[in-house]
């Protein structure tokens, strides 16, 4: 067995290059849909959905009730962790990655197909909130699959950097759908985009899940997950009893579970004030055009795209919390910066302010996959990491956007936003620092109690650097 082991996450020992470059592309891809069909709906909640949803309310209040409907998708993403954590956990990632995509997919172009307010009257807002939560509950099975299917193929040396490129596809998606709808402005009059533009996205999204499933259909399950699900059906075939994996990450890994919680708290909310929020600030506040603050976080995204492997393989290196903590601090710092940059009005400051945030955010995103992944065993990995990340999604990125609106809305400065993003690096500075280094760790040795045998790997990898 201890070679099996080794063949699959052993330090000395590495996927095929081409299989595991074709199981990260497949991720890659993948994620980078179904963030660009998540993303979509943040931007056009900044930028449309008040107009064409909320119409009767003033601009601020329009823009407040679409985020509503924004963070309601939240909600249903522990949900989906759960569901998908479970069968992903029972059955494979694969299969859940497949029906996680075609169900963002398909919600995301509905969503192009629902009539305004001003057609339907209040069914409208329901609709588009019920397709909201659809997608919510898809992306809550997305993102704990996607990482572990590129964590549980590689080795344990090169973990971060390979566990980061999934990591990728948020950026991804939010470049693509920014630039979409960047497009889409510059081509349309504010009264065409409003009317019928906005819904070209969406819309696209079905041509690309195909595109996308074509990719997925093509992976197969790592070797790990294999041999712990044939360990699960010897078990089962001697008549022993298998808890839920659920009740078992519950029961053994709820430490790790708050790490994980704690750890996304500064993550998350930054990320959507950087790149939602910040379109409600520019447009409504300051009365910025469309077109520029959606290039200033187009060009962010960009960087950020080329910036997460970096920071992957650096917590290689260096290893998991410096590279975290870094992150988390320099964001909470950046924050105060941030919004006096966008307050000049100047499209190059609002390009470095929305940059240099989302480099401190890339590196708390890139060396995420890995570290929550080596947080879990194999047989409730899935459910664990899932339900880690969700969990702190609702109280984090859910209320972001919502939050700094209503706090713009009563204050009419950005001081209060600044101490908000504040006290969420502080949260998670505290739970990074109360974790365990994960680098190096092999992923088959992770027992339920949240320990982890790590023969050499650390020496190994310290060797490499």
């Amino acid at each position: 067995m201890q070679n099996a082991h080794s063949a699959v996450n052993g330090p000395g020992n590495s996927a095929k290059p081409g299989g595991l470059r074709k199981i990260v592309a497949a991720s890659l891809i993948g994620t980078t849909i179904e963030w660009y069909d998540y993303f979509l709906y943040g931007s056009a909640a900044a930028l449309v959905f008040g107009h064409v949803f909320f119409p009767e309310s003033d601009p601020l209040t329009g823009t407040l009730l679409s985020f509503l409907t924004y963070a309601i998708g939240f909600a249903a993403r522990p949900i989906g962790a759960v569901v998908f954590g479970h069968f992903g956990d029972r059955v494979g990632r694969k299969k859940l990655l497949v029906i996680s995509l075609l169900m963002m997919g398909g919600s995301t172009a509905l969503i192009g197909c629902v009539p305004g307010y001003n057609t339907i009257g209040v069914a409208a807002p329901l609709l588009l909130t019920t397709l909201r939560l659809v997608q919510g509950f898809a992306l809550g099975g997305e993102w704990g699959g996607a990482v572990l299917l590129v964590s549980e193929h590689g080795d344990s040396r090169r973990r971060g950097f390979w566990a980061s490129w999934p990591q990728g596809g948020a950026p991804a998606g939010n470049m693509i759908a920014v630039g979409v709808l960047s497009l889409m402005t510059s081509l349309l009059s504010d009264d065409a985009f409003n009317s019928w533009g906005w819904r070209v996205p969406f819309l696209l999204s079905a041509v690309l899940v195909m595109f996308g499933l074509w990719i997925r259909l093509s992976v197969d399950e790592s070797p790990l997950f294999k041999e712990a699900l044939a360990k699960a059906e010897r078990r089962k075939a001697e008549e022993k009893t298998e808890q839920l994996p659920v009740v078992e990450v519950m029961r053994s890994h709820w430490r790790d579970i708050l790490v994980a919680m704690g750890a996304r708290m500064a993550e998350n909310i930054s990320y959507y004030v950087i790149t939602a929020f910040v379109l409600t600030y520019c447009v409504e506040h300051l009365k910025i055009e469309k077109q520029t603050a959606l290039n200033a976080v187009l060009i962010g995204s960009a960087v950020q795209f080329c910036l997460i492997p970096l920071f992957g393989a650096l917590s290689d290196r260096v290893g998991r919390k410096p590279v975290y903590l870094v992150g988390a601090v320099g964001v909470g710092l950046w924050s105060w910066a941030f919004f006096g940059l966008l307050d000049t009005r100047s499209f190059p400051a609002l390009v470095l302010a929305v940059t240099v945030g989302l480099v401190f955010h890339s590196a708390m995103y890139a060396p995420q996959a890995a570290f929550f992944s080596e947080l879990f065993a194999t047989r409730m990995r899935y459910t664990g990491a899932s339900i880690g990340a969700q969990l702190s999604s609702v109280a984090a990125g859910a209320p972001a956007p919502l939050i700094a609106t209503a706090l713009l809305s009563s204050y009419g400065t950005s001081t209060p936003i600044s101490v908000y993003v504040g006290l969420a690096a502080l949260i998670t500075v505290i739970a990074v620092v109360a974790s365990r280094e994960t680098r190096g760790s092999d992923l088959a040795a992770v027992e339920p109690d949240g320990a982890t045998s790590r023969p050499a790997a650390d020496e190994q990898t310290t060797a490499a650097a």
